[in-house]
């Protein structure tokens, strides 16, 4: 894997998910090892022996579990068994190794003061040579009880800690910082549980780990080397990703450690969960960045974010089902559009435009389609064999591949057959994270697979809790399906699977809404109070922050009044989560100043947002949505001026993907082009009206009333009755099934 010059081509642990800027990555730090408070005990049972070992070296306050990265004392068990009992496909991934010329005996280190990649002078394929036969080693000794074996891989760490100095080349150092980070920093972990190993030939290792590699890990992600946070694709941050989180556990850093969580979960380039797993279509199938790149990296970024969830994983951590398993969807994306059907062509697979700072690419790109990289192993048998989900395409892709090898190249330490494979699990279970998303008079439903399923079964009821009914049944292949033709209403749906044991218990039960809904009301028609009381029934109230004003209003009722200097109202967290087709109004009395306040912004930052400003830069009011940065905004682009100093109304509409925006009932601008909808935001803890996601826009000076939100989207009659107060009287919380006046209820009415 190569990005020479740097092109640019087409719960449990206490992590904050807020939006991550450069600032909070905080200041480089590269404090002597140590411990930390109690750690989780691995999920996976840990033999005596080597946990004591571990203790003896890690000290009996180690925050970590050892060895703890991408295997525990339980993995290496399971594979001495199953190798001695000559079990497949143990056998076959332990003869692998043993053919493997990087994990004979004999060959000396040739360890190197200055290592270079990219640039004049490269060398850097010296180390990563040395890297794979150290790891190699220690897994022979691991399995086999060989202490030659323990003994050669102890010459080649050894031989780098006490002669490399210098980490160096072009953009491209950056890459073997990280992707030689992580890989280093495994072989050491597997072989600190070695009584041979002196604790000063361990302690000069790790100081290498926090001195050469884990600062370039650190100024990548905190500088991206000077460009655009889009410019580099999601493997440069998930290389660095690896290497910090390794390079935590091994040297006892949970500051390291902690760093890389948190920039997975929330942190602002490519590499990050959301960005990485970029759109997700029907049935959890989830786009890879890199998918607008080509194929080589593509599966070379799921091997990458595999080594990180598994890591985290054996240290307590559950970034594989984050987020409703969003890796997952994004390796069953990569997967399947790089194996063949039946009749010999490539698999189809959804696309949605993806935009970055230089590019618009409309289509997937297929360079490189067909690439085999030996990194499935341990995708599959997480989610397959530890969850019992279903992952059909990463198992294909297991079944085409064969017994893992390293493929050479130094992109992976590979050998996953023997190292992750698992026994099946049994099945049956559930089907699980199934949703519901409402859009025109149409509910599409996505789910995952149990394994061993054969089909499964779509039920629905009218009223919560059922009876169901089954709609559908036999579906095979994508798990996902679409409740056509529906009359206005809420819906109930469940899942279930059909395998060898019959029908299985049924998922947990979605709620989806065909038509028009309340979502929140906000009448801001109060007097005192903090808080700002949402009477739609659906109980989510708003915070007042900073002191915004209880003022008379419009037509003698009330309204919140804003001063542009610090104040805003705050929705709770994760308001539009699952927000498909909608309409907000509000009246708004906005005295003008400078462009780019907010009337709302719902998001996690500057990189995920939803907004409406009074102003752009062409002095026209403009609603967009983004979840990449600003760049390739969705828009709508006002078409008349917002009046100042007057009360207007105003209203925004998405329709499937057209967007619309209204002043006083009129449309005054549209676009059919808007992909985006609320729910694609993902998780959102900065839901504000008044206040932008950047730090350095103005806040909204005015007042504000009546803000409303509804599920699906008014036509322009409705929207009109809206404004005017003319809708019909259903009932807090009632669906509508009218159109035109009738659309809605009286929740914004006066």
């Amino acid at each position: 894997m190569s990005d020479s010059k740097e092109r640019f081509l087409p719960k449990r642990r206490r992590f904050c998910a807020s939006a991550l800027g450069v600032a909070a990555l905080g200041p480089l730090s590269l404090t002597a090892c140590g411990g930390g408070a109690d750690r989780a005990a691995s999920p996976e049972r840990t033999s005596a022996s080597e946990a004591k070992q571990s203790a003896a070296i890690a000290g009996a306050t180690s925050r970590f579990v050892h060895p703890g990265l991408l295997h525990t004392a339980a993995d290496f068990e399971r594979m001495r068994i199953k190798v001695a009992q000559g079990a497949e496909p143990w056998a076959s991934g332990w003869r692998a190794l043993l053919a493997s010329g990087r994990s004979q005996l004999g060959v000396m280190p040739s360890p190197l003061q200055t290592v270079i990649r990219g640039g004049d002078g490269e060398n850097f394929r010296q180390m990563y040579t040395d890297i794979a036969r150290a790891y190699q080693l220690a897994l022979r000794w691991k399995v086999s009880g060989d202490k030659a074996y323990a003994d050669q891989a102890l010459a080649f760490l050894n031989a780098w800690s006490s002669t490399m100095t210098t980490l160096t080349g072009n953009g491209d150092r950056f890459l073997a910082a990280g992707i030689y980070g992580y890989q280093w920093a495994n072989a050491a972990e597997i072989m600190r549980t070695y009584s041979g190993w002196a604790a000063p030939d361990l302690a000069r290792f790790q100081t290498m780990m926090l001195t050469l590699f884990y600062p370039l890990n650190h100024e990548f992600l905190a500088t991206h080397n000077g460009s655009h946070v889009t410019h580099h694709w999601a493997n440069w941050d998930l290389c660095s990703l690896a290497s910090m989180l390794a390079i935590g556990v091994l040297c006892e850093r949970a500051d390291i450690y902690d760093e890389a969580m948190v920039y997975y979960k929330a942190g602002p380039g490519n590499g990050a969960s959301s960005q990485a797993v970029y759109y997700l279509h029907p049935g959890h199938l989830g786009q890879w960045q890199e998918s607008a790149r080509d194929q080589g990296h593509s599966t070379l970024g799921i091997g990458l974010a595999g080594v990180f969830c598994e890591m985290a994983w054996n240290q307590g951590d559950d970034m594989y089902g984050y987020d409703n398993n969003r890796f997952l969807a994004g390796a069953e994306y990569v997967a399947k559009s790089n194996l063949k059907d039946a009749a010999g062509a490539f698999y189809n697979v959804p696309f949605a435009t993806y935009r970055n700072l230089r590019n618009d690419v409309p289509v997937f790109a297929s360079g490189g389609q067909g690439h085999r990289r030996p990194v499935w192993e341990l995708v599959h048998h997480h989610y397959v064999n530890r969850k019992g989900l279903a992952a059909p395409y990463c198992a294909l892709q297991t079944q085409q591949i064969g017994p893992e090898g390293d493929a050479g190249n130094g992109d992976q330490l590979g050998f996953g057959t023997l190292t992750f494979s698992r026994d099946p699990v049994k099945p049956g279970a559930a089907p699980s994270g199934l949703n519901a998303i409402g859009s025109g008079g149409q509910i599409v439903l996505s789910w995952w697979g149990s394994a061993g399923a054969a089909s499964y079964t779509v039920k629905r009821a009218s009223v919560r809790g059922g009876p169901y009914t089954t709609i559908q049944s036999g579906i095979i292949d994508l798990l996902s399906y679409t409740d056509s033709d529906l009359a206005t209403g809420v819906y109930y749906y469940v899942v279930a699977a059909q395998g060898p044991a019959g029908e299985s218990a049924a998922s947990g039960e979605a709620t989806g809404y065909a038509g028009v809904h309340p979502h929140t009301r906000l009448s801001l028609n109060q007097t005192t109070g903090t808080t700002a009381t949402d009477s739609s029934g659906n109980g989510r109230n708003a915070s007042l922050v900073n002191g915004p004003a209880w003022v008379a209003g419009r037509n003698g009722a009330r309204a919140l009044a804003f001063d542009g200097v610090d104040d805003y109202l705050s929705l709770p967290q994760d308001a539009l989560a699952d927000l498909s087709d909608f309409t907000i109004g509000a009246w708004v009395y906005w005295n003008g100043g400078r462009n780019w306040a907010r009337i709302f912004d719902f998001g996690s930052g500057s990189m995920h947002y939803m907004m409406l400003s009074p102003c752009g830069a062409d002095g026209l009011p403009r609603f967009a949505v983004t979840t990449n940065h600003g760049v390739g905004e969705q828009a709508v682009a006002g078409t008349v001026a917002l009046p100042a100093g007057q009360w207007v109304h105003v209203a925004l509409t998405l329709a499937g993907s057209t967007g619309t925006l209204y002043v006083n009932g009129a449309a005054a601008g549209s676009n059919p082009d808007i992909r985006h909808a609320p729910f694609r935001l993902g998780s959102t803890g900065r839901n504000w009206i008044g206040r932008s996601q950047y730090a350095g826009d103005p806040y909204f000076h005015g007042q504000i009333a009546d803000f409303c939100i509804y599920r699906g989207a008014l036509d322009a009659s409705g929207v009109a009755a809206l404004m005017h107060g003319q809708l019909g009287n259903a009932g807090a919380g009632e669906p509508q099934s009218a159109t035109g006046a009738q659309q809605v209820s009286t929740y914004c009415a006066r």
